[in-house]
């Protein structure tokens, strides 16, 4: 990674087009920050696939699900900063009609992959669900499937939670208010991880330069809601600048900045309660990044 000729590093960052991401590398994206020798290159794609892509190494930054941390922890650290972090709200489970969580077994439940932190904590209340994987870009292929029968019930995740009652879906269960409900915990749903074969002195570099960005966007906040509601994701609804302004207040806030100790303990809680659920087939010991 490094150039012969000079100190410049290139770091490859990974994460989606939703705004929590877009709004914590936006400093980085836009220049704005002093990155000293390090360059930043930026790759964009959907949930499901940037977990696979940290599954295969391929980035040296990812951000990814929490529930996908146990197949990659071999290679890479978690970051203290980053994170979207649901205290008493987080994805939700939506259907075309009235169903209790109970319901839902033996129903086809449309799921933004099988690696998603929202899946993990869906099995925990309906073991009997039947995940069907449907990416969440394009943005309202999940609600053309309710639309068409094709899966009895959904899992959303992203700004999707915010727009299911528009559409005249009916909550089924808000994953993060079950948990809160069980544990008196938030639940953590997204982290960033860094690759542990950058070496010490690179990953605390690298994790000081995603802090300054994460710092710098909550310090200019306006202004990166503006360059969100610019940018075409596929659904004109997505560039509304109320729903981002009401998304990030969700998931780009103080958790983003520096994980809490009670959110840390909830990712150790919820690791424990897969493993017993027989979701994990091993206990899981969070490295953490500086």
């Amino acid at each position: 990674m490094s150039d012969a000729n000079d100190r410049t590093t290139t770091i490859s960052l990974a994460y989606s087009v939703d705004a929590d991401d877009a709004f914590m590398f936006h400093a980085l994206r836009a220049g704005a920050i002093d990155t000293g020798p390090l360059r930043f290159t930026h790759t964009r794609a959907h949930t499901a696939a940037l977990n696979q892509l940290a599954i295969d190494a391929g980035a040296d930054v990812v951000a990814v699900s929490l529930g996908v941390y146990p197949a990659i922890a071999a290679r890479y650290q978690m970051l203290p900063h980053g994170a979207s972090v649901g205290r008493g709200f987080g994805p939700v489970v939506v259907a075309p009609r009235p169903l209790a969580p109970r319901d839902l077994t033996g129903l086809r439940v449309g799921i933004p992959g099988a690696t998603t932190t929202a899946w993990m904590v869906l099995r925990l209340i309906a073991p009997g669900a039947i995940g069907v994987e449907i990416p969440i870009s394009p943005f309202a292929a999940i609600f053309d499937a309710l639309a068409s029968g094709a899966v009895d019930a959904a899992l959303l995740i992203h700004e999707g939670r915010l727009l299911y009652r528009e559409r005249g879906l009916h909550l089924v269960v808000d994953l993060g208010d079950w948990w809160s409900a069980g544990e008196k915990l938030p639940l953590p749903l997204g982290v960033n991880v860094i690759r542990r074969d950058l070496g010490p002195a690179r990953v605390a570099e690298v994790s000081a330069r995603l802090r300054a960005s994460i710092a710098w966007g909550l310090a200019h906040r306006a202004q990166i809601i503006e360059v969100i509601a610019g940018e075409d994701r596929g659904d004109k609804a997505l560039s509304n600048q109320a729903l981002i302004d009401h998304y990030l207040n969700l998931y780009a806030n103080d958790d983003t900045a520096a994980m809490a100790d009670d959110a840390k303990h909830a990712i150790d809680v919820l690791f424990a309660r897969a493993r017993a659920a027989g979701l994990l087939s091993s206990a899981v010991a969070v490295d953490w990044a500086p």
